[in-house]
């Protein structure tokens, strides 16, 4: 460890062997970087650990929680650094949103070089765990998995272009069953002002910070765990933002030419009477479902869009748009919704439509732009997939909320500096990330909680001096390595702050 240009303690990278002149440039822009970071960091103190944990994060480590991030950035002194690292990530009282909201003015130039910001992406992640203490974990949906499980869940917003995307909010989802427990929040250390929210609820708080703060607008995209909320879209019109958003194909909608009845007037015989303010529907006036209206589509309507280069292959499929307006609830509504694009996803050979859109864009947008446009969602997976197998975002195995958001938000920090780097990259070499070596560990070095080599074996004290292996026959031995390899997090302990 040495000072780097600007007196912030970092890991120097040019104590490894045979490393170039770019990648040297590439860290003086990194201890830039850290520097601009720390001013919204608080206290002077923080600024060291700062730099260490995402020097850590951006290491090719196996395991990217605190200890072994320790044992990377200070391998002569690791449980100092270890003690260091753990309370700056799981106690220090530093704001994730104005670390965020830094990162967010630091990188958003560089993506912007690339072209203008096309969309706001909305997404959760699933993040598997083990035990039932760490914070907002229960079993639910997990994305990772593809099925139920236990795991916490996350929301996200991310901005987005052609050409990168980065995750500008992060909030724990907190199921009811942690919301309402008491002890548990007392436990993990859960502000009182954290209370129960959807995950729609927690989308529209992070898209309203990002309006207020002047962020350059995007169409807001989401799946249809967002989408079939009629409640969110009609919120994020509200704000003057375009959507583009998943929705199932029993969703309700009115077809071209069809609306709902006009408010019934006053009796006129009588004369008495308020005149009715709401919608109507009649026998003649009912609307349909997504999925009917598509399948009584004529075979014209259906067109075949190309949306982008995939790595083998051009990436197509069959769609249809149409205009409507959604119908859901619309008799407790005085005037009918707006007119919306309703975009459907038939793939050939498939027996009917797979997915479903509505959309705000304008009555103008070809096909072929509402395609791409909606399409734009695929970055937030390569969001994850970078954030999750390069960054170690899941990998934090310390169990309150103030630790999962710091830790969260150090590894969006870490990836917005990698996606800043991007432009000084030549497409034919290797990434950054890549160039990077961890420093030796020492050989001594011995992770808490496991065993000490030197130790005698306890085989040797049994009595009845077993000669028969316990292996099964054919299995070969294999040397345990030092960190832990896979994505299986381990058991959690029942000390609350451990890693």
């Amino acid at each position: 460890m040495v000072l780097d240009l600007v007196g912030v303690p970092i890991l120097r990278f040019s104590m490894v062997v045979g490393m170039d002149q770019e990648l040297i440039a590439s860290e003086e822009r990194f201890g830039t970087y850290i520097e601009a970071l720390s001013e919204v960091i608080g206290h002077a103190d923080r600024v060291e650990p700062l730099g260490d944990y995402c020097s850590g994060l951006l290491l090719p480590l196996e395991r990217k929680s605190v200890e072994p991030l320790a044992a990377a950035v200070a391998p002569d002194r690791v449980s100092a650094k270890h003690q260091s690292l753990l309370h700056f990530v799981a106690q220090s009282p530093w704001s994730d949103d104005q670390v965020l909201g830094k990162v967010r003015e630091l990188v958003l130039p560089s993506i912007e070089r690339g072209g203008p910001i096309k969309a706001w992406i909305v997404d959760d992640t699933g993040l598997p765990k083990k035990g039932k203490h760490s914070v907002g974990v229960a079993r639910q949906y997990c994305g990772q998995r593809g099925k139920q499980d236990n795991c916490q869940v996350a929301v996200s917003l991310s901005v987005a272009n052609d050409v990168a995307s980065l995750p500008m909010a992060y909030r724990l989802y907190l199921p009811k069953t942690w919301a309402h427990d008491t002890e548990r929040r007392r436990k993990a250390g859960i502000p009182e002002d954290v209370v129960f929210k959807t995950k729609p609820e927690i989308a529209f708080e992070q898209i309203t910070a990002a309006h207020d703060a002047g962020v350059a607008r995007g169409v807001v995209l989401a799946d249809a765990g967002y989408g079939n909320d009629t409640k969110f879209r009609t919120a994020v019109s509200a704000l003057g933002l375009d959507y583009v958003m998943g929705v199932l194909g029993s969703i309700s909608v009115w077809p071209p030419g069809q609306e709902p009845v006009a408010a019934k007037p006053p009796k006129l015989t009588s004369g008495r009477g308020r005149p009715g303010s709401r919608l109507r529907r009649d026998q003649e006036h009912q609307p349909v479902s997504a999925k009917e209206l598509a399948m009584s589509l004529k075979p014209r309507a259906w067109k075949n869009i190309t949306w982008r280069e995939g790595t083998n292959a051009p990436l197509a499929g069959r769609f249809a748009a149409i205009r409507v307006r959604p119908a859901h609830r619309d008799q407790k509504l005085s005037e009918p919704r707006p007119h919306e694009w309703l975009l459907i996803e038939w793939p050939k050979g498939e027996a009917e439509p797979t997915k479903y859109w509505l959309g705000t864009m304008p009555k103008t947008t070809k096909l072929a732009d509402l395609v791409a446009i909606t399409k734009q969602r695929w970055r937030i997976e390569r969001d994850y997939q970078d954030l999750k197998q390069e960054i170690g975002l899941g990998h934090y195995e310390g169990r309150g909320w103030r630790g999962f958001h710091h830790h969260a938000t150090l590894c969006i920090a870490a990836y917005g500096f990698l996606i800043s780097e991007r432009e000084t990259i030549p497409p034919s070499g290797p990434g950054w990330l890549a160039k990077r070596k961890a420093l030796g560990i020492p050989k001594d070095y011995r992770p808490r909680g496991s065993a000490d080599p030197s130790r005698t074996s306890r085989r040797t004290f049994n009595s009845d001096g077993e000669t028969t292996s316990r292996r099964p026959a054919g299995a070969s031995t294999t040397e345990m390595p030092m960190l832990s390899k896979g994505t299986v997090q381990p058991e959690e302990q029942e000390p609350f702050m451990t890693q």
